[in-house]
């Protein structure tokens, strides 16, 4: 195990483009880090730059107590787990696991013990061993490739989206695998994923990325309950966060929508932005409803979506018909154009600045 060190990492392609900017992050030794955000915003490279896939154009990686910026794939101590599983069709499970251990010529009883060490823990019977990939589940194959990943011992293992090209009830069975393996093993682990669900269940620490910059790095639930900007408030979170422009009044003690809805704030909490112009953040399930209310925060609805354990109401309110989604608990039946009167606790609304798109307060 080791810990990893990206310090200053950024990343320049010869047409000019620079896909990764000043990166500074510091892995702790069996930390579990995610690299999150929406597709191209630069965590595929940042993954490959660590697993010297990708050249380093500035900054330095270090892995342990070495710099890895000049060394092959090969010697960082690094396996990685790939979106497509990179078996060898040609092998059965065994050899594909063994594959390179055989290539580092690692003696062929100390390769009979990993390779059945590691198929005891990810569950994979004496009968799969035997199998060609082509004759083995999605799932099946993905436990193969990190097996291959075990069998390595190494100091950090490196997942490139491992779990995209699963079916949705098996992804989420891999996740909590994952996850359990890497509790077993305690190695150090960097994961990127563009889902953050995935993300937020996975992770010690998230890295949310945007366009090659770090946006917030924390805890899911520091990023969940403080996000640092819209980016982050929009990214985080399921069904996303809800945003209207709004404008806090001048003695601080709301926050007005254009219109006339007016959302009450904590005392004091922005008393140094009285009248600015910001926008204002509520999560979906941090709305809720309650009878005789200000005929203004009325929200008439649109579409109903029935989840089972939870209902998510769609609709919009005010005179500018703001949009907003609120997700309820049960199963709860309403009508398309019924008027539901909202409310919020003043401690979980989120403001941001409408110039710098920051969070607030």
């Amino acid at each position: 195990m080791a810990k990893v060190r990206l310090n200053n990492v950024a990343k320049t392609y010869p047409n000019g483009f620079k896909a990764i900017h000043g990166i500074d992050v510091d892995i702790a030794d069996g930390e579990f880090i995610v690299l999150v955000g929406p597709s191209g915003c630069g965590k595929s490279t940042l993954m490959r730059m660590i697993a010297g896939l990708e050249s380093v154009t500035e900054g330095s990686i270090s892995i342990g107590e070495r710099e890895v910026n000049n060394l092959e794939p090969a010697d960082r101590d690094i396996a990685m787990v790939f979106q497509n599983y990179a078996l060898y069709p040609h092998m059965n499970v065994f050899d594909n696991m063994a594959y390179g251990l055989k290539i580092r010529r690692v003696a062929a009883t100390e390769i009979q013990n990993r390779v059945n060490k590691a198929a005891e823990i990810l569950e994979l019977t004496a009968d799969q061993l035997t199998r060609k990939p082509r004759e083995l589940s999605g799932g099946q194959r993905q436990r193969v490739a990190m097996g291959r990943a075990i069998v390595r011992e190494p100091s950090v293992f490196l997942f490139d989206e491992p779990l995209s090209n699963l079916d949705a009830k098996l992804r989420v069975q891999m996740r909590i695998e994952i996850k359990l393996l890497q509790q077993q093993l305690g190695t150090t682990s960097v994961y990127v994923t563009h889902d953050q669900v995935e993300a937020m269940t996975l992770g010690h620490r998230l890295v949310v990325l945007n366009q090659g910059r770090v946006e917030q790095l924390g805890t899911p639930i520091e990023l969940y309950e403080r996000p640092s900007s819209l980016f982050v408030a929009g990214f985080i979170g399921s069904p996303a966060m809800n945003f209207a422009p709004a404008t806090i009044n001048a003695d601080a003690s709301s926050v007005d929508l254009d219109g006339g809805v007016a959302f009450e704030l904590p005392e004091g909490a922005f008393s140094d932005y009285c009248n600015q112009q910001v926008i204002l953040g509520i999560r979906p399930e941090d709305l809720a409803l309650a009878g005789g209310e200000d005929s203004s925060r009325m929200l008439v609805t649109r579409l109903v979506e029935h989840l089972g354990a939870d209902t998510l109401v769609h609709g919009h309110f005010g005179q500018n018909q703001t949009d907003m989604t609120i997700r309820l608990a049960g199963i709860q039946d309403f009508q398309i154009d019924q008027a539901l009167a909202l409310h919020i606790e003043p401690d979980k609304i989120h403001l941001f600045d409408s110039h710098t798109e920051q969070r607030l307060g």
